[in-house]
């Protein structure tokens, strides 16, 4: 299960930033804008938050993986009809259909592999199953760095979507495990002697320890997201990078870093809880303000200094991917969990990188690319004063894990 789904993950992240390194042969072709650019990302998260609460609520009321294996069917099967996209937009049509097939996949998937592992071994599961995020996300890049330039910005797309009907058959074939069947007997509490963590969905948004944790990764998402987004674009057209070979070196840095700091991040946050039960949210606090004079270094780099600066940068980000994300998960009763983390799919994207990459578009037309990653430099640091705040919250988990009763 968490092979398949690790799997499914990293494609999903293939996907979507194949996009971003090859933008500026779609620009070309179609004669658009660093705004009606940024609208494309928009439009696919858009459509992917509003999707995500209602497929969430059916994760908790049906079988989860027959949910999953639809949304692969529906993202594959758009992403392999870019080859057909003639115009902006059909491509725009296109991106934002796959938001559909991602949010079934993005919201449910995380529950599979909560109830597939121990608590005290989710934090590591967990981070290996976003390591597909960076991995992915460097992936597109080399990927659409190399056949964009060798086969036209149409071909990554190909190679991105068609092994998820693979993988969609192989999901269909494996037993679900039970839901919240490592979940300990006693009640998880906000704080000692605090109220129960909430079991309803109207509780989530009486619950500190998912809100602030939701509103922090909202604000990693949309520092993540507009960098994402712009940086092969900022090395080819501020730092004179042949777009080639800044995909390549983005990419590898990505990946690198994607998989060092990403599992250390997991690995770490799951020995600090031993002693801190606020260790997620203190770990992923200290991470986003440490980024932040790292991204200011990177962007305002030159020469010799700015890819140095990058790594640091995206390694100071990423490592706070699995504790961020575990957070979430451990915040709720495993009995919503699925609509929980839909709801924190609505809120860090309607908040984060729906709009950011557009923002940073519209303020780079306005003044300067460099200017425009402001921005997300500001996000950065709400979001590891979020984190911090949230640590108070943050539920205690009593007890021997043992599996719940039916």
């Amino acid at each position: 299960m968490l092979a398949v789904l690790t799997s499914l993950n990293f494609l999903n992240y293939v996907d979507r930033n194949v996009l971003f390194a090859v933008q500026p042969l779609v620009q070309k072709e179609f004669r658009i804008t660093d705004t009606e650019i940024g609208i494309l990302s928009s439009a696919f998260f858009f459509c992917y938050m509003i999707a995500a609460p209602a497929l969430g609520w059916l994760g908790d009321l049906f079988r989860r993986k027959n949910i999953v294996v639809f949304g692969i069917v529906v993202w594959s099967g758009f992403t392999v009809l870019t080859w057909f996209a003639n115009d902006y937009w059909q491509l725009l049509f296109r991106h934002t259909i796959v938001g559909i097939g991602e949010a079934s996949y993005a919201t449910i998937a995380p529950t599979l592999i909560a109830d597939s592992f121990p608590i005290a071994r989710r934090g590591r599961m967990l981070s290996v199953f976003y390591l597909a995020l960076p991995a992915g996300s460097a992936a597109g890049y080399l990927v659409g760095g190399y056949f964009g330039h060798h086969f036209g910005w149409r071909m990554p797309f190909m190679i991105a979507g068609a092994p998820g009907f693979l993988l969609a058959l192989v999901l269909w074939f494996l037993p679900e495990p039970a839901r919240g069947q490592f979940e300990a007997k006693e009640e998880a509490t906000a704080r000692p002697g605090g109220t129960p963590l909430f079991k309803s969905v109207a509780g989530l948004f009486k619950n500190g320890a998912f809100l602030t944790a939701s509103l922090g990764m909202a604000m990693y998402t949309f520092a993540v997201g507009g960098l994402q987004v712009w940086i092969p674009t900022f090395l080819e057209r501020v730092r004179h990078v042949p777009l080639s070979k800044a995909n390549a070196i983005f990419g590898l840095i990505t990946l690198f870093n994607g998989i060092v700091a990403t599992l250390l991040g997991g690995w770490i946050g799951d020995r600090m809880l031993k002693r801190n039960h606020g260790a997620y949210y203190t770990f992923s606090g200290i991470a986003m303000f440490v980024s932040v004079p790292l991204m200011v270094l990177a962007i305002y780099s030159t020469g010799a200094l700015l890819f140095p600066a990058i790594f640091l940068a995206v390694f100071a980000l990423l490592i706070c991917t699995g504790p961020s994300n575990t957070a979430v998960v451990n915040s709720v009763n495993a009995g919503i969990r699925s609509t929980a983390l839909a709801v924190n799919t609505f809120m860090i994207h309607a908040l984060g990188d729906a709009f950011s990459p557009t923002l940073i578009g519209r303020i780079s037309d306005k003044t300067s690319l460099p200017t425009a990653f402001t921005a997300a430099f500001v996000a950065a640091a709400l979001s590891g004063f979020l984190f911090l705040y949230g640590a108070r919250f943050a539920p205690r988990l009593f007890g021997r894990a043992v599996p719940a009763e039916a």
